[in-house]
C-alpha cells in the first residue's frame, strides 16, 4: 500500500513537472527551460543528501548513469516525436510503452501478482492510453518515423525507470544525483552545441525551476516506491502521469477534458483500487 501511495504521488508530480515545463517551453527554446529546470533539480537532489543518505558504490555509479543517458535520450526522442505528430496517437503509444517495458522486466524477475493485480494491471494500462490520448487528429496516421520515435521515447522513459529500481537499494539518493548530472551534462552540451538556434527569448525561470523541482521530486518517489513493492505495479501507477497534465490545462488553461480522458481517468480509479488490494 505505502509503494502504491508512493508511485501515485510520483505520477502526480511527473505530471505537475510536465505541464509546467510545457508552459515554459511555449515562451523559450525548451532547451531554454531545460537549462533551468535540470539544475534546479539537481539542487533538489543535493539538498536531500545530508537527509537521505548516499552510498557511491560502482554499480550505483554504473546504474545512475544508465538512468541520466536514458533520460536525456527520453526528453530528445519525446520532443521530437510530438514535433512530428499525431499527437493523440504517438503520445498513448510511448506512455504504453513506458509501461509495458518495466511490467515485462518485473514479470521475468520473478514478481507476481494476487487476482486483483491480474485484472487491475491491463485496466491500468487501458488507462494510461486514455488518459494520454488527445483530442483532434481524427483519421490522421502517424509515419513509420513518427511511430520509431514514439517507440523509441517509451523505451527510454522505461530503461531511465528499470536503471533506477536496478541499483541497490541501500545506495539512498545517490542514483538520482550521478542520473541528474549526467543527463544536465548531456542536455547542456546540446544546449551549447545548438546555442545559435535557441533564439533570444529569455526562459520563464520560475516555472521552468519548479517544473525541474517537481521532476526531483517525482523521480525521488518513484525509486522510494520501487524500492517498497513491486516494478510491475509501481511502472504502471507512474505511467498515469498524463492525468496529472490533463486535469491542471483544465483547470489552468481551461482546455476541455475529452470523453476518452474521462473515460480513462475513472479506469485508473478502478485500476488502482484493484491494485491496492493486492
Amino acid at each position: 500500500m505505502i509503494a502504491l501511495l508512493l508511485a501515485l504521488g510520483s505520477s502526480l508530480a511527473y505530471g505537475c513537472a510536465d505541464f509546467l515545463g510545457g508552459l515554459g517551453a511555449r515562451k523559450a527554446h525548451v532547451l531554454r527551460t531545460v537549462m533551468i529546470a535540470a539544475p534546479a533539480s539537481l539542487a533538489v537532489e543535493l539538498l536531500l543528501w545530508p537527509v537521505l543518505g548516499a552510498s557511491f558504490s560502482t554499480a550505483t555509479l554504473a546504474w545512475g548513469a544508465a538512468s541520466g543517458v536514458a533520460s536525456a535520450a527520453a526528453f530528445a526522442l519525446l520532443y521530437r516525436t510530438l514535433a512530428i505528430g499525431p499527437m493523440n496517437v504517438l503520445s498513448p503509444v510511448t506512455a504504453l510503452v513506458s509501461a509495458a517495458l518495466p511490467v515485462t522486466v518485473g514479470l521475468v524477475q520473478g514478481e507476481r501478482l494476487a487476482t486483483a493485480g491480474l485484472v487491475g494491471l491491463p485496466l491500468a494500462l487501458v488507462a494510461v492510453v486514455l488518459v494520454s490520448a488527445g483530442h483532434g487528429a481524427g483519421s490522421a496516421r502517424p509515419s513509420r518515423t513518427a511511430l520509431l520515435l514514439a517507440f523509441g521515447a517509451g523505451a527510454a522513459i522505461a530503461l531511465q525507470l528499470v536503471c533506477l529500481h536496478q541499483a541497490p537499494s541501500d545506495s539512498g539518493v545517490a542514483p538520482l544525483i550521478v542520473g541528474r548530472a549526467v543527463s544536465s551534462a548531456v542536455t547542456l552540451t546540446a544546449a551549447g552545441l545548438m546555442r545559435r538556434r535557441l533564439g533570444s527569448e529569455r526562459p520563464a525561470y520560475a516555472v521552468s525551476a519548479a517544473a525541474g523541482v517537481l521532476d526531483s521530486l517525482a523521480n525521488l518517489l518513484f525509486l522510494l516506491a520501487a524500492r517498497s513493492g513491486d516494478l510491475t505495479v509501481v511502472a504502471v501507477i507512474t505511467a498515469l502521469y498524463p492525468a496529472g497534465t490533463v486535469l491542471l490545462a483544465r483547470g489552468v488553461l481551461a482546455e476541455r477534458i475529452h470523453r476518452g480522458q474521462l473515460i480513462g481517468l475513472g479506469t485508473a480509479a478502478v485500476a488502482v483500487s484493484l491494485l491496492a488490494l493486492t
